[in-house]
């Protein structure tokens, strides 16, 4: 997983040191490998504000020298890299029927990963089984708790909707609480919760389709549907984090309108065949009736066309993305026929000539894309400043 450049300078006078250590740890990053006269040039800090905190990052463990570069005079600068076990990041997951999980190390390459059957829908059998899945991840791969950054956890929205209805693709037992504070504590580590459309974005733009793009946005097939929606690196987020459920909007369809995950959904699809006599709980089931032609899948594929075509092309005059992307727990082949079957018609700022990248297309970061998602946010946070630099 590759992270992407900050143009964040650092702060000589009056500013908190951490912020200064995120800017050059940001630079080594970006850099791949780096000196400190040329870290000191590209962040406005002082060679020797840059010396202390490069020691401090030795340290910690957190960079390590990479050789030396010759330069025209003077002995060759010593470069410095990212330590890859410096520090790690753990990625949550939680759906209405599983726990997926993820540690990344420094450079944002997974070194464990896991998913488990959710058992007990209530918050406290759900703490219990993340403690249990941190003390896994942390045995079976020898990693001491000290080196984690902290969790990111992902979970479908919307928040803060105590009254609201479920749709069976929502998480109403933390509607009534503060599922951060709660993590926390379950965890014993610092807690970034987002929905899980938004993360998901966040991992294809990291290094999916979307790598590269300043603004696209990323339809993300969980149980149900949401919107991850990213603007020049920003995630679009809402007033209260609840941005983007594309899945509650009304789109027509041969049986009249309805909430879009009604119609486009894995939960969706799943009711479909059951009523039918026909089971489908996992990818890989519905990966198997693909290739079957089953004639009750491609019944539903030809109904969910509609209802798609129109989200997408609201999605287009909203919000000018470069492509939409579809992706994540969504058979590979099942995306490729959604997308082969979409009517890119009626009036859309999308249509316009000479593109560069096509209006439609399916993401490559699969059905850990969240849960690699929810972890990069832990990470981008080592290397990205919260605070702004004087003016």
């Amino acid at each position: 997983m590759v992270n992407k450049p900050e143009q964040v300078v650092g702060a000589n006078a009056g500013r908190a040191r951490s912020h200064n250590r995120q800017v050059v740890l940001g630079r080594v990053r970006d850099a791949g490998q780096i000196g400190r006269a040329e870290i000191a040039r590209a962040s406005g800090l002082s060679t020797q504000a840059v010396s202390n905190i490069i020691a401090d990052l030795l340290r910690d463990g957190m960079i390590r020298e990479q050789g030396r570069r010759s330069g025209l005079r003077g002995l060759p600068a010593v470069q410095y890299a990212l330590n890859p076990d410096g520090a790690f990041a753990l990625g949550i997951e939680i759906r209405p029927d599983a726990i997926l999980a993820a540690l990344l190390d420094l450079e944002g390459d997974t070194v464990f990963s896991t998913r488990e059957s959710l058992p007990s829908s209530d918050v406290d059998g759900t703490l219990t089984l993340l403690a249990a899945l941190k003390t896994e991840a942390l045995k079976k791969t020898g990693i001491d708790a000290g080196r984690l950054l902290g969790a990111g956890v992902v979970m479908p929205g919307p928040f803060g909707l105590s009254e609201h209805p479920e749709s069976g693709s929502e998480l109403a037992i933390w509607h009534d609480c503060d599922p951060r504070t709660a993590l926390e504590a379950a965890l014993d580590l610092p807690v970034a919760v987002e929905n899980d459309a938004n993360a998901a974005a966040m991992a294809e733009w990291l290094s999916g389709a979307a790598s590269g793009l300043e603004s696209f946005a990323f339809i993300y097939f969980g149980t149900g549907l949401g919107l991850g929606v990213m603007h020049e690196g920003r995630l679009l987020t809402g007033a209260h984090g609840n941005a983007g459920e594309l899945g509650h909007v009304a789109v027509p369809t041969a049986n009249g309108t309805v909430a879009l995950e009604t119609a486009v959904s894995r939960l969706s699809v799943q009711a479909y065949l059951a009523e039918r006599g026909v089971k489908a709980q996992t990818m890989e089931d519905l990966a198997a009736l693909y290739a079957a032609t089953d004639s009750a899948l491609f019944a539903w594929l030809d109904d969910a066309s509609l209802p798609l075509s129109v989200a997408i092309n609201v999605v287009e005059n909203l919000f000018d993305p470069q492509t939409i992307v579809l992706g994540g727990a969504m058979p590979d082949d099942i995306l490729d026929h959604l997308i082969r079957r979409i009517t890119l018609g009626g009036r859309s700022v999308a249509d316009r000539p000479a593109r560069a990248h096509p209006r439609l297309q399916r993401g490559t970061s699969g059905r850990m894309s969240a849960t690699l998602g929810a972890a990069a946010l832990i990470l981008n946070g080592a290397f990205t400043p919260r605070i702004a630099a004087a003016g």
